[in-house]
């Protein structure tokens, strides 16, 4: 797959309630490039509405107006972070591509030390935080979501899978060829290279409001990870099954046995109805696993699509990225 490259670094963002931080985003995002040196002052800015609410698409809007770097995508439909972030990497024509979120918990002045780790020859770059600024129930997910993802997708123990990194072009043009519609960027790099680096950096206040990434979304997002990149969950499902088949069977034998032997018929009801709850919950819990990977492939086969745009600011006059499909 190759690509008309024509600038040095292209930062896509993903935005979503974010109207009050977007102008500072941009303020910061071109202070630190503006002290980068040679071709690193070549860069764009590729923000993708993804539907939201309030006015963002219209700050939007009037960013990419009044700065000739900005771009702006809006989607139709709210299509969720990776998948929005899907549109900003399909538009980007930069050498190093970098992601991070809308709401300044990312520092744009630590960009220049993911695009270092880039030049030194690594495919990709995350930015590892020393401590999060997130709620308690937000970084238990996360850190739950690291040890499923380091089993289920064999992502190295000491990584950290953060939403600010930077990429290699080559590698955002591998993400690209994914035209499935439940998208886990993570779990496609995972996918396509292991070349991968991490930064220590800080993570900060969020810059204004609250953030709307709530408890359903990132239930949705582990889903995509448990679902569309390993067999696991279904081989999981299978062993308990096997398991609790086990000791059904151990269970009856041992019934057999006291009916022979005492010549009386055990009364038990509560211990049989505790059985069957505990097989019909493993064979629901089998049947909805199953469901989930039968829903995603009659999704992915109807060609339900990743994201729709509905409008695009900038981008009138710059030379159209040309990729082979």
């Amino acid at each position: 797959m190759g690509s008309d490259h024509s600038c040095k670094i292209s930062v896509v963002i993903p935005a979503y309630g974010s109207e009050l931080i977007l102008p500072e985003l941009v303020n910061k995002l071109e202070d630190v490039f503006g002290e980068l040196q040679g071709v690193y002052k070549d860069y764009e800015i590729i923000i993708v509405c993804d539907r939201s609410p309030d006015n963002t698409w219209s700050v939007i809007r009037a960013l990419s107006a009044q700065r000739p770097r900005v771009y702006g995508i809006l989607l139709r439909m709210n299509a969720g972070q990776h998948n929005a972030l899907m549109a900003g990497l399909a538009e980007a024509r930069g050498e190093i591509v970098v992601t991070m979120d809308d709401d300044l918990q990312h520092s744009p002045e630590d960009i220049p030390k993911l695009i270092e780790k880039i030049e030194q020859g690594f495919d990709v770059a995350y930015a590892r935080f020393r401590s999060r600024n997130h709620p308690l129930w937000k970084i238990a997910g996360s850190r739950l979501n690291n040890i499923v993802a380091g089993y289920l997708m064999r992502k190295p123990a000491d990584l950290y899978l953060s939403p600010f990194r930077a990429m290699k072009s080559a590698i955002r043009d591998d993400i690209l060829t994914y035209s499935g519609p439940y998208v886990y960027v993570d779990g496609l790099i995972l996918s396509f290279t292991r070349d991968i680096a991490s930064v220590d950096v800080d993570h900060h206040e969020r810059f204004a409001g609250s953030s709307r990434y709530g408890l359903r979304k990132s239930v949705s997002l582990w889903l995509k990870m448990a679902t569309s990149f390993s067999l696991v969950p279904l081989r999981l499902t299978s062993i308990l099954g096997l398991i609790v088949s086990g000791l059904g069977f151990i269970l009856a034998l041992i019934l057999i046995i006291r009916k022979l032997t005492l010549d009386t018929v055990p009364v038990g009801w509560s211990s049989l109805i505790v059985t069957l709850l505990i097989i019909g919950g493993v064979q629901l819990l089998a049947l909805g696993m199953l469901g989930e990977y039968l829903g995603r492939v009659l999704l992915t086969i109807n060609s339900r699509p990743q994201y729709v745009v509905a409008e695009k600011v900038g981008f009138e006059g710059r030379s159209t990225t040309e990729r082979k499909s």
